[in-house]
């Protein structure tokens, strides 16, 4: 791991003066609620110049290709893992060999808490969708870095509630909407946040696999094919290879609604 000095590149990207990124850049993850659609602030958000790259020196940098794990679940704990570029998806893995995905992160957010401080096993597992870079900042150094800069402390909390509330979103998902409406309820997220005018509706822009939303919905990747044959079959979605064109937004918001 090669120690990490903040270039200009990133301090424009985490820049306080810059706004806060569109709800596509922040987090995706299955939830009803619509205050956690857009994601939590940035955590160097409200840090002035001279804090950012105070925090970012203590910082190592990792560049992930697609498909590396960056933390796996039951390792030691040692700090958390600011991401400057690409996609982590957290998730759970059950000893049967089954997940479940929490939420895929981008740019901004941290991921590999709670104990951000060290100690502890990882709970979760985080692994990058898509070539990503992040910024290692290990528990030690955080521990004196919010002593001296009250706002990290604010931005670590918040991002800490954020992702609590994510837990909470989760299970209220699993334990009561059916996967058909979960399904449904997630193709209509991805069309908020990743459609594309089409010819026969809305284009799904950002690549998901048949596991990928399986592993969002709680479902086997098998479920999910056959369910969206049938939605096909219906006319309310057309698949074209890896992509998802939605045509009937109306009936998809039916079924999420359990009718």
């Amino acid at each position: 791991m090669e120690s990490f000095v903040a270039s200009a590149e990133l301090r424009t990207k985490l820049n306080v003066k810059q706004p806060v990124q569109p709800a596509s850049t922040q987090a995706l993850l299955l939830t009803e609620n619509p205050t956690l659609l857009g994601g939590p602030v940035p955590l160097l958000q409200n840090l002035s110049e001279r804090e950012r790259d105070m925090v970012l020196s203590h910082g190592q940098k990792r560049v992930l290709n697609r498909g590396q794990t960056l933390f796996n679940q039951g390792a030691l704990h040692d700090g958390i893992f600011l991401i400057t570029s690409g996609r982590i998806r957290v998730f759970y893995m059950a000893p049967s060999g089954r997940e479940i995905t929490l939420a895929y992160w981008l740019p901004g957010n941290f991921v590999g808490g709670p104990e951000i401080f060290g100690g502890g096993l990882h709970q979760w597992s985080g692994i990058a969708t898509c070539a990503s870079s992040v910024v290692h900042l290990p528990g030690k150094s955080m521990r004196l870095l919010v002593q001296k800069i009250p706002n990290l402390g604010i931005g670590l909390i918040e991002g800490l509630t954020f992702k609590g509330k994510c837990y909470s979103a989760l299970a209220q998902m699993l334990g009561t909407r059916s996967v058909t409406e979960r399904l449904a309820h997630l193709l209509l997220h991805l069309v908020e946040l990743y459609g594309v005018k089409d010819r026969d509706g809305a284009l799904i822009s950002a690549g998901f696999t048949h596991a990928d939303l399986a592993h969002m919905v709680g479902a086997t990747r098998q479920w999910v094919t056959i369910s969206l044959k049938r939605l096909q079959d219906q006319g309310v979605i057309l698949c074209r290879k890896s992509n998802i064109v939605v045509c009937r937004t109306d009936r998809l918001a039916e079924m999420r609604g359990g009718e």
